[in-house]
């Protein structure tokens, strides 16, 4: 149960019968594939995301936005589970719109300055909307669940303590980035450093609904020039500087992009210096 959202979900109206496991995984349209993880087009009308890694509150995270928000979103029609026999991990599945365009990403480029200044206006309007939604006494995922993005999870080791909240206030969230960070990389005067710095640059940020993975592969640009972000599955509710470190973070440096995120999104410079840090050793 993910707030009012119960699992498994089926939309209502379809544009046509909803393909069957045997027909996701005979599609020969591959769009990604990796470890736990396969993106395939089925008809004109269907992608699906299925895998032992995919998270079903990705599905769930695109009805929240859809509901609440006039982002454009590819809409839902299926997200369910099924366990195969024999097998200890259960295969989860989104079926969504097959939404026509070409990313961000690749035509960036080719966009001049206008076509790049109304496209920083379009997503501004989304992502305000989604900072504006109302907040929860929380930092966590929909429906008060912990956080199961790589910053905060720990893995399957049973050995240290859970660090992935939910977490009522800022600074559990930030002890448990440094649970990660000594977890991972074994620096413990290092990570006490941060514990006595980090609170001073770190404070007083609220949760804000926050999409997680703000980059232009995640943008598809349609024919009509309306932009529809994809890849929900690391959203959730974060603090205010959360969005633009890491969208920052994820800059290549290569072209004009970064001086168009603080287009997109206020700045939180001090916050995204310190926290580049943190993603840097945690990620090196």
């Amino acid at each position: 149960m993910f707030d009012h959202y119960s699992l498994p979900f089926f939309a209502e109206h379809l544009p046509s019968p909803l393909p069957s496991r045997e027909i996701i995984s005979s599609s020969q349209h591959i769009l990604q594939d990796y470890p736990g993880c396969r993106i395939v087009q089925v008809s004109d009308h269907f992608v699906v995301k299925y895998g032992t890694g995919v998270r079903m509150v990705e599905g769930v995270n695109m009805l929240f936005v859809r509901q609440s928000t006039t982002i454009a979103v590819p809409t839902v029609y299926a997200i369910y589970s099924h366990q195969h026999e024999g097998n200890k991990l259960a295969t989860n599945y989104i079926v969504m719109e097959n939404t026509r365009g070409e990313s961000l990403d690749s035509r960036w480029a080719a966009l001049d300055t206008p076509a790049k200044q109304s496209i920083a206006d379009q997503l501004r309007g989304y992502l305000t909307q989604l900072r504006h939604l109302p907040p929860p006494n929380y930092f966590g995922l929909l429906g008060k669940r912990p956080f199961d993005d790589s910053v905060l999870w720990a893995g399957d080791d049973a050995d240290i303590p859970v660090m992935s909240g939910p977490f009522e206030t800022e600074q559990q969230m930030l002890e448990a980035v440094m649970q990660k960070y000594e977890h991972s990389n074994h620096q413990i005067r290092k990570a006490e450093f941060y514990r006595h710095t980090l609170p001073s640059v770190l404070h007083d940020h609220p949760p804000v609904f926050t999409h997680g993975d703000f980059q232009r592969e995640n943008i598809i640009v349609k024919d009509n020039g309306t932009l529809v972000m994809i890849n929900w599955e690391a959203a959730g509710w974060y603090p205010t500087f959360w969005e633009y470190s890491m969208a920052m973070f994820y800059c290549r440096w290569d072209d004009d992009w970064h001086s168009w995120v603080p287009r997109v999104l206020d700045e939180y410079l001090n916050e995204y210096a310190w926290m580049n840090m943190i993603f840097q050793e945690l990620w090196s």
